[in-house]
C-alpha cells in the first residue's frame, strides 16, 4: 500500500515538473517572439525613416541641381549623364544625340545664341581626386542616343591619363551653361618655335575659330604644316572660362624664358655648326634681300647652300630648302633638295624662277646615325675659272675631228695622240642616254638606278633607293614611291578642281614654264572623297610635260574669285596634297 502511494506521488511530482518546464519554455518562446517582433518593427521604422530622409535629401539635391542648372544656364536647365565616345575632330565642339536638341529647343535655348556645355568626368575617380572638367560648344546633334561624341581636344582634357581605346564605358555629366564673351586671353607656348612662325598671332586666331570656349589651365594645339605647338591658357577675362564665338578678344602670347629658336638664323657667308640625330630635322632660316637678289639676277652669281660633314662618325644627312610660306620643308614638301653622301653643295641657279627676295628655310634631316656638320649660305661667283669668249687658242671648226672614244672634238693634228691616250685611260658609259666619259679607275664605281636610270656612285645607290624609291604610306592608306605619290596627289587636286567647276587651270613648272591645261573627265564621277577617283581625270601629254610645282587656279567665268570660297572639305584636301595653290587674291602654303 505504501509502495503504491509513493509511486503515485512520484508520478504526480514528475508530471508537475514537466508541466512547469513546458510552461516555462512556452513563456521564453513567447518572450523571444515578442522581442524579435519589436526588433523587426524598430528596423522597419528605421528603414522607413532612412527612406524618407533619402527622399528628402534627393529632393533637396534635385532642387539644388535644378537651381544650379538654372543659374549656370541662365534660365535653362539641362543635365544628362552620357557615355563618351571619341571622334577625330578639331576644336572643342561636341556631337549630341537628337533628343538633346528637342529638350534644349523646348526651353528656347536656340534663341539665346550659341550653346555651351560643361562636361565632368563622373567615373574612374576617388572622392579625393578632383574631377576632370572641360567646356565645349556643340557641333551637331547626330550622336547615338545615350552617347556624346568628343573631339580629340575635349577627350584629352577629360581623360588625360587614357587613350581613346583604353577607357571602359567612360561617363560624363553634361550641363548646359551660359558663358560670358571673352575680352582678353594670355597664352604661353609649351615649347620653342611658335614665335618663329610668320604672323603667329594670325595662325593662333585661325585655330581659335575652331573653338567655342577657352578655360584657364587648358592647352590648345595649333598645327602649322606638319608641326604641332601647344599653348597653355594662363589668364582669361572676364572669367576663368569664356566664349570665343562672335567676340573680339585681345590675345597676348607670353614668350618663353631663354627660348631657343626652332629656326636658327643664318647670315650670308657665316658658318654655323650643328648636330642632328637620325630621323629628326634641324631647321635654319635665311633671307634673300634685294641686294643679294640683284647680284644673283645679274647672272654672274648663284646661291649656294653648303653643308660640310664631319667624317669622324658614320652619320649622313639630307638637306631640304623651301621658300616661305612653307616654313618647315620635309621629304615630301620642299622646293630644292640634296641627297649626296657626306658633304653637300646645293646650288640654286640664278635662272631659277623661284629664287626671289624673301625668307627661306633649310631643313637638315638626319638620314643615318648622329651627324655633326657645318652649314652656310653664300653667293657663289659664276665667273671663277671661266674663260671669256675670245680668250685662249682659236681653232678653226674645219680643223676639228671627233674622237672615236669620247666623242669630243679635238684638233686634227693631235687626234692620233688623243685617241691613243683616251682609249687607254677613258671609258664611255654605255647606259642608254648617259654617255659620260669616265676614267677607267672611276668607271667601276659608276652605276645607274634600275628604276629611274639616274647615275650615281655605287656607294650612293643604297641611299638613293631609300630616298626616292622606298614605298611611302599616304594618310589615305595608299602606298607608293615618292615621285609617284607626288604625281598622284597633283592629279587628285586637279580632279577636285574639275568637280567644283574649274575647266582650265594654269600650271607653273619647276623650270619656270607657265601654260594652261584642260581638265577632262573620262568616266562618271563615283566618289570625290577618295584617292580612287584619280583615274577619272587625265592630262593630255602634249599640253603638259614637266613636274608640277605650283598650280594656279583659274575659276570658270571669273579670274577674281577668291580661293577660300571653295568648300572647307576641299580646302582641307588641298592642304593634305602638299601643293602650293594660289590665285591673284590668296596664297596658301600646303
Amino acid at each position: 500500500m505504501d509502495f503504491e502511494l509513493r509511486a503515485a506521488r512520484e508520478k504526480l511530482e514528475r508530471e508537475q515538473r514537466e508541466r512547469k518546464a513546458r510552461a516555462k519554455a512556452k513563456m521564453e518562446k513567447e518572450k523571444r517572439a515578442k522581442a524579435e517582433a519589436a526588433r523587426q518593427r524598430d528596423a522597419l521604422e528605421a528603414a522607413q525613416r532612412a527612406k524618407r530622409l533619402d527622399a528628402e535629401r534627393a529632393q533637396l539635391e534635385a532642387t539644388q541641381q535644378m537651381e544650379e542648372s538654372l543659374l549656370l544656364g541662365n534660365g535653362i536647365s539641362f543635365m544628362r549623364i552620357l557615355e563618351a565616345v571619341p571622334f577625330k575632330g578639331q576644336g572643342d565642339k561636341i556631337k549630341l544625340p537628337p533628343s538633346s536638341f528637342e529638350e534644349l529647343s523646348g526651353q528656347n535655348a536656340l534663341d539665346k545664341g550659341p550653346m555651351y556645355f560643361r562636361l565632368t568626368r563622373v567615373n574612374h575617380q576617388t572622392m579625393a581626386e578632383k574631377p576632370s572638367i572641360a567646356y565645349s560648344g556643340v557641333l551637331e546633334f547626330t550622336a547615338s542616343e545615350g552617347t556624346v561624341q568628343l573631339p580629340t581636344h575635349v577627350w584629352q582634357n577629360l581623360f588625360p591619363d587614357r587613350s581613346s581605346e583604353g577607357v571602359d564605358v567612360p561617363l560624363v555629366e553634361l550641363r548646359y551653361v551660359s558663358l560670358p564673351k571673352g575680352t582678353y586671353a594670355k597664352l604661353k607656348p609649351e615649347g620653342a618655335g611658335f614665335h618663329d612662325l610668320p604672323n603667329h598671332k594670325a595662325v593662333l586666331e585661325t585655330e581659335l575659330r575652331l573653338h567655342a570656349t577657352l578655360s584657364e589651365g587648358e592647352t590648345i594645339r595649333v598645327s602649322y604644316g606638319e608641326t604641332q605647338y601647344g599653348l597653355r591658357v594662363l589668364e582669361l577675362k572676364p572669367a576663368s572660362t569664356v566664349s570665343v564665338i562672335e567676340t573680339d578678344i585681345d590675345v597676348d602670347i607670353e614668350a618663353l624664358e631663354g627660348e631657343n629658336h626652332v629656326l636658327v638664323p643664318l647670315e650670308m657667308g657665316k658658318i654655323v655648326e650643328g648636330i642632328v640625330e637620325e630621323g629628326k630635322f634641324k631647321y635654319y632660316k635665311f633671307v634673300v634681300d634685294g641686294t643679294v637678289s640683284e647680284v644673283i639676277r645679274s647672272e654672274f652669281a648663284d646661291l649656294e647652300v653648303k653643308l660640310q660633314a664631319d667624317n669622324s662618325g658614320n652619320g649622313d644627312t639630307d638637306i631640304y630648302v623651301s621658300r616661305h610660306p612653307l616654313i618647315f620643308p620635309t621629304q615630301h614638301r620642299h622646293e630644292w633638295s640634296s641627297h649626296e653622301t657626306g658633304s653637300k653643295n646645293l646650288v640654286i641657279k640664278h635662272k631659277d624662277p623661284n629664287l626671289v627676295p624673301g625668307n627661306y628655310t633649310i631643313g637638315v634631316y638626319g638620314f643615318k646615325g648622329v651627324s655633326k656638320y657645318q652649314i652656310s649660305v653664300h653667293v657663289k661667283d659664276r665667273n671663277v675659272n671661266v674663260q671669256k669668249v675670245g680668250e685662249g687658242d682659236k681653232v678653226n671648226s674645219e680643223d676639228l675631228v671627233e674622237c672615236g672614244n669620247c666623242k669630243r672634238h679635238v684638233a686634227r693634228r693631235t687626234i692620233v695622240v688623243h685617241e691613243a691616250y683616251c682609249v687607254r685611260h677613258n671609258v664611255v658609259c654605255q647606259y642608254e642616254g648617259c654617255g659620260v666619259v669616265l676614267r677607267r679607275e672611276e668607271s667601276e664605281n659608276h652605276a645607274h638606278c634600275v628604276k629611274c636610270g639616274r647615275a650615281f656612285q655605287k656607294g650612293e645607290m643604297e641611299k638613293h633607293m631609300k630616298v626616292f624609291h622606298e614605298p611611302t604610306a599616304c594618310l589615305c592608306g595608299i602606298v607608293l614611291e615618292k615621285e609617284e605619290m607626288v604625281r598622284i596627289k597633283i592629279i587628285y587636286i586637279l580632279h577636285l578642281f574639275f568637280l567644283f567647276g574649274l575647266e582650265t587651270v594654269a600650271v607653273k613648272t619647276k623650270y619656270g614654264k607657265v601654260g594652261k591645261i584642260r581638265l577632262v573627265r573620262t568616266y562618271p564621277v563615283l566618289d570625290c572623297c577618295t584617292l580612287l577617283c584619280i583615274k577619272l581625270l587625265y592630262i593630255r601629254p602634249d599640253q603638259y610635260q614637266y613636274p608640277l610645282q605650283t598650280v594656279i587656279c583659274i575659276f570658270k567665268g571669273s579670274l577674281t574669285a577668291p580661293f577660300p570660297r571653295l568648300p572647307k572639305a576641299i580646302m582641307s584636301l588641298i592642304k593634305f596634297s602638299g601643293i602650293l595653290v594660289q590665285t591673284n587674291e590668296f596664297i596658301c602654303s600646303m
